[in-house]
């Protein structure tokens, strides 16, 4: 079964009438084997349905309808098996509000040197029919992703399939509700945004709550909710024994529970799949959510610290995207940094709030003081995150448009074990080295608040962009701080022209 099976994309291959019957049910009958193999890839994680053979401007516009209207669908790849003048794509074309996809492919993969001839060469012709193709989307300034390649290759259908799960994160941030309990954390600036933009740039909507309702929702819970999760926590994780049931904090555990159980109940009344906290606002909550935030998290819902909903936003929209995907994705924080050793790299963490899908081992259920906050120490998961290679990618708003930074990390493991950091935390090297991720990062004015994502890569993040629009900022092993300085001006320079033009 495939991770998002729920939903589809469209394969609507080019052609025209001209060419007569006999070649367009050729051209029927190559495109429908061409979904029929792409759809029973593995690396595509929805389903690829066959579409049609466009030969005419309306039959397109009636199909690039039909694609907006249909929830399910996420996308339109679109393929010129032959010459298929562009000219009649242009009202589908305009009208298409899903994601588009061209697929630069041909049905055969060899020359059959020896048989080739004229009635061959007009029915294979991909390679004249997608470059005018190509042109007239260029024309229109439509954003797609061009994927080049024979459609039996692996990396084709890898990237139809990061192209996908980028659709799959545009089609949930147009749903995405974040729930903000609180407002900002007061002073800072990162974490601030307009969220009217945010709505109208991205679809994501981000309504306030005040705290004293969560807490309301909290202390309604019944105690057979609160005792089927403390029966859950010992099952799951290793807890010390001060939490144990002859424990003398498991009173502590208990409110733990009954907060996790509060929240959950609260988003799901109100179809909020992220939300936001913030320590200098907790009302009647006995303590900060922590494991309630971590095993939310685990579960899918975007969570972001001190009221940052882009984080929110962004860690739900990872969710979707990796689904079905092993490595997982946490809201994190740069935290502080080891100079010493083979070089220079950062130990991220947050309080409280990293999820266990990154983690390396069986969680330990700890609970420690806060300091801050002036409430009882809160409970959490304590775990070191796995190794391997992942991306750090963040969301700000500059006022005038959205950015995502990503930086290219490896995970790795400590030196040493940390017996005294009472919280969740992964260490890793950035990418292409600590002082030219760093600079980077402080150059285009990236949050301190992130998204670690072990399960996808940068491709997926840059299709997302794609679709939606906004900027993206890569560093990586090819950076270089001259390079990304240009880029910035540059790009500074092309956003404000683009938001002019519209």
């Amino acid at each position: 079964m495939k991770a998002l099976e729920q939903f589809e994309v469209w394969l609507l291959a080019g052609s025209q009438e001209m060419y007569g019957r006999s070649v367009l049910q050729a051209v029927e009958e190559h495109a429908r084997e061409v979904a029929a193999a792409l759809d029973a890839d593995e690396a595509i994680p929805v389903r690829v349905v066959y579409r049609d053979v466009a030969t005419g401007s309306d039959a397109i516009l009636r199909v690039a309808r039909e694609a907006n209207a249909t929830d399910a669908c996420l996308g339109v790849i679109a393929w010129m098996h032959t010459f298929s003048p562009a000219k009649m794509w242009i009202a589908g074309l305009a009208a298409l509000q899903k994601p588009l996809l061209h697929l630069h492919t041909q049905f055969n993969r060899d020359l059959p040197w020896s048989e080739i001839d004229m009635d061959f060469m007009n029915l294979n012709q991909s390679a004249h029919g997608d470059r005018e193709f190509g042109f007239v989307e260029t024309r229109m300034g439509v954003r797609r992703k061009t994927v080049v390649g024979h459609w039996r290759d692996p990396h084709v259908a890898a990237r139809i399939g990061v192209w996908a799960r980028a659709a799959a994160g545009w089609r949930e941030a147009h749903e995405l509700r974040v729930a903000r309990f609180g407002d900002n954390m007061r002073e800072v600036a990162v974490t601030e945004g307009d969220k009217v933009e945010a709505q109208i740039r991205l679809g994501v909507s981000v309504e306030g709550y005040g705290v004293g309702e969560l807490a309301d929702a909290v202390s309604a819970v019944p105690d057979a909710e609160v005792d089927r999760l403390v029966a859950e926590y010992d099952e799951l994780y290793a807890l010390v024994a001060e939490l144990r049931s002859d424990g003398d904090r498991r009173g502590a555990l208990r409110d733990a529970a009954r907060i996790e159980a509060g929240l959950r109940g609260f988003l799901e009344g109100r179809g909020a799949t992220a939300f936001t906290d913030t320590f200098e606002d907790l009302g009647d909550l006995p303590q900060l959510p922590g494991i309630a935030a971590q095993r939310l998290m685990a579960d899918g819902y975007g969570f972001g610290a001190e009221g940052d909903w882009k984080a929110a936003a962004l860690v739900r929209v990872a969710k979707v995207m990796s689904g079905g995907l092993p490595g997982g994705t946490s809201f994190m924080e740069d935290y502080t940094y080891d100079f010493a050793g083979a070089g220079p790299r950062v130990l991220g963490a947050h309080m409280l709030e990293v999820c266990p899908s990154i983690a390396a081992e069986r969680p330990s259920c700890e609970i420690h003081p806060l300091s801050i906050g002036g409430r009882a120490d809160p409970v959490r998961l304590v775990f070191t995150a796995a190794p391997g290679p992942a991306v750090v990618v963040a969301m700000l708003d500059l006022g005038e448009r959205f950015r995502l930074v990503l930086n290219e990390v490896e995970v790795v493991q400590p030196d040493e074990e940390l017996p005294r950091l009472p919280v969740a935390r992964a260490l890793w090297e950035p990418r292409p080295d600590f002082a030219t991720a760093a600079e980077g990062w402080l150059r285009a004015g990236g949050p301190h608040h992130t998204v670690l994502c072990r399960a996808i890569g940068a491709e997926a993040f840059a299709d997302f962009a794609e679709i939606a629009g906004i900027e993206l900022l890569v560093i990586d092993e090819s950076t270089r701080i001259r390079e990304l300085a240009n880029e910035l001006r540059w790009n500074q320079a092309y956003y404000r022209l683009a938001q002019g033009l519209q």
